[in-house]
């Protein structure tokens, strides 16, 4: 048997079992400041994480995560169009990390009813297209069937319906800025509602051939490709990767390509996201300063409380560091308690967060309804692992005093 942790639990349970303990205050404060502490970092941290996680996911959702598209042409919505060979599109299709390939045509319109107009920009599709965003944000209707002929079917935001006075199922007329102005009649397939209210107030999906044959383009032109990915952590490399195959070069029609990562395409809103992990990193450093240091003061309470026990130790030919060692091992028992109760409440709150969305948030500002969390078993454990080992790191010193406490000291110390 381990004799320095049978000791540091006899202390333990003595210590729990006490009732006039000098030390109970102080470590009952510090075993608090843990628990308090913990709960505070996983808060802060499931709600940095899943902040970040639907915000991000709002922008690829319109806009993927990597786009190629003609050189030049950052900012229009009017773009020249691009050929993708069929050989260019299945060695893209073959690079790691991609997930699919959709094309897309782009082009600004104005929709008019008869009692008010709204700019938007047409963003034409085809079966290439992935529904799985706008499935999850579709509050009425289905969304786009490609059948053998182009249909004027399309799917507009909650927001330029309500502005339009415009339902389900209604029909309204669309203008083309061009040299001569065309005029296309839509149908309301479907209404989608996301808490991006600048991309809901701009985006209305149609058939791509529609656009195409307002653009007088062929079946092989597009204004943009859009890509999407598996793994957001390999975003830069994967565009690495496809800026390798098609940046700079030129398509059959003497267009020069250029690829874009949605970080470049929307730099405000991650160099914002970006600058949570920096919140993310002084709430984490500052808790645990807080728990560190409670426990240290708790634990050099414990050690001025049991000076004739160590004093006895040492003259049964107990060693230093085996002494420190029962007091490491009793503080870990403290810091295991504040960590039980720090994830009881520390979870307990995210999930209630989670489910009950009881926090809610203004979507004009921060994009979101409520405040997000990210329920995450491998981040809650490294969290607590870190926990554990830096505030047992710190614990060391506040044991170090036992080395300059000598037997005879130790008996007379009442």
């Amino acid at each position: 048997m381990n004799l320095d942790y049978f000791i540091a639990k006899r202390l333990h349970f003595a210590f729990e079992e006490g009732k006039r303990n000098v030390s109970r205050p102080a470590v009952r404060v510090a075993t608090v400041g843990v628990a308090v502490g913990l709960a505070v970092m996983i808060v802060a941290v499931s709600v940095i994480v899943g902040f970040k996680t639907e915000v991000a996911g709002q922008v690829i959702g319109f806009g993927s995560h990597i786009q190629v598209s003609a050189f030049g042409a950052q900012t229009s919505y009017e773009r020249p169009p691009i050929v993708l060979s069929d050989m260019m599109m299945q060695r893209l299709a073959a690079l790691p990390n991609i997930s699919a390939l959709q094309r897309i045509i782009t082009k600004p319109a104005i929709i008019k009813t008869d009692s008010a107009f709204h700019a938007i920009v047409i963003k034409g599709i085809d079966n290439s297209y992935r529904w799985n965003f706008f499935r999850r944000n579709l509050i009425a209707g289905d969304t786009l069937a490609f059948d053998s002929l182009p249909s004027n079917g399309v799917i507009i935001s909650q927001t330029v319906a309500e502005k339009l006075g415009l339902t389900l199922g209604d029909s309204f007329n669309c203008y083309f800025m061009q040299e001569t102005v065309r005029a296309r009649k839509m149908v309301i397939n479907g209404i989608y509602a996301t808490t991006f209210s600048e991309y809901d107030r701009l985006f209305v999906l149609a058939d791509l051939r529609i656009a195409a044959l307002l653009n007088e383009w062929d079946s092989s032109q597009i204004s943009t490709l859009e890509i999407l990915i598996d793994d957001f952590d390999r975003l830069d490399a994967t565009a690495t990767a496809v800026y390798q195959l098609v940046g700079n070069h030129f398509d059959s029609e003497g267009q020069l390509y250029q690829t874009r990562t949605i970080k470049q395409i929307a730099i405000q809103i991650f160099e914002w996201l970006d600058r949570l992990d920096l919140n993310a990193w002084v709430i984490l450093m500052l808790m645990l300063i807080v728990a560190g240091f409670t426990m240290v003061s708790g634990l050099l309470i414990l050690i001025l409380e049991r000076t004739a026990t160590i004093g006895i130790l040492k003259a049964l030919g107990a060693s230093n560091w085996a002494i420190r060692r029962m007091f490491l091992y009793h503080a870990s028992f403290l810091v295991g308690k504040g960590m039980l109760m720090g994830n009881i409440v520390g979870v307990g709150i995210v999930l209630a967060q989670y489910f009950f969305h009881i926090i809610p948030l203004d979507a004009s500002f921060y994009y979101v309804n409520y405040v997000p969390v990210s329920v995450n078993a491998w981040l809650l454990l490294a969290i607590n692992a870190g926990t554990f080992l830096l505030s047992l790191a710190m614990m060391i010193i506040p044991t170090w005093f036992i080395t300059k406490i000598t037997p005879v000291e130790a008996m007379h110390f009442d």
